[in-house]
């Protein structure tokens, strides 16, 4: 009979962009983890194929092996299942964009990230979520910033559902301004935690909101 580091069954979901970008990472992130505990291994090909081997974990911890992208899919999927609070999720960051696992405090070394799944503890994570169920794991400011250069991909993709649900809540942007005027005070909702933070009738002339790392929490400005 095999024995583990671990009696826990894992189910290694490996995103196929990761196993383009750096398939050494991931055969190694593999053999350690299959070393470690009970693991199966799934090598979907596409976000449906994903969807359905993460929807098939039964009692299987899911261990994600890819990039930022891969790790907002499972969370996403799983929000939406209402499975996130029962369910564990680790990542093993492999690819080239790895700013959200960073911010996360997770190792971008693959034989350390495979490790910590295998041996480190479970923490509990903040999620923002808009009414429309979209979710962003990094940060979001509204109004949001001006934009100078392409922002980095992920932020990008995680922020997009809250970002879309926004701008149908505060009208669309004229098509054309010669200038573009400072913003004035937003009218808009804030709830955290079940608890209401800004109300329709309270203006505020911006707010910060970050889900990740040590600076997570939430910044009202009102006007004077």
């Amino acid at each position: 009979m095999a024995t583990f580091a671990t009696s826990e069954q894992l189910l290694v979901i490996i995103d196929p962009a990761a196993r383009q970008a750096d398939g050494e990472s991931v055969r190694i992130a593999k053999d350690v983890l299959s070393a470690g505990a009970a693991a199966k291994v799934c090598l979907p090909e596409d976000p449906a194929e994903f969807a359905r081997a993460l929807g098939r974990r039964g009692a299987r911890r899911p261990v994600v092996v890819g990039d930022d992208h891969a790790l907002v899919r499972a969370v996403t999927l799983l929000h939406r299942e209402r499975e996130l609070a029962g369910c564990a999720l680790s990542v093993v960051p492999v690819g080239e964009r790895l700013a959200l696992a960073e911010s996360l405090g997770v190792p971008t070394g693959a034989v350390a990230a495979a490790r910590a799944v295998l041996d480190g503890e479970e923490r509990r994570l903040d999620l923002l979520a808009d009414d429309a169920d979209g979710l962003v794991l990094t940060g979001l400011t509204v109004p949001p910033a001006p934009v100078r250069a392409p922002l980095p991909e992920p932020v990008a993709a995680a922020g997009r559902p809250w970002y879309r649900s926004l701008v149908r809540t505060l009208g669309p942007r004229p098509p054309r301004l010669t200038a573009i005027p400072a913003p004035g005070p937003t009218r808009l909702r804030v709830e955290v935690d079940g608890e209401t933070v800004v109300e329709l009738d309270q203006p505020v002339e911006s707010v910060s909101l970050r889900a990740a790392g040590a600076l997570a929490g939430v910044e009202v400005r009102r006007p004077p």
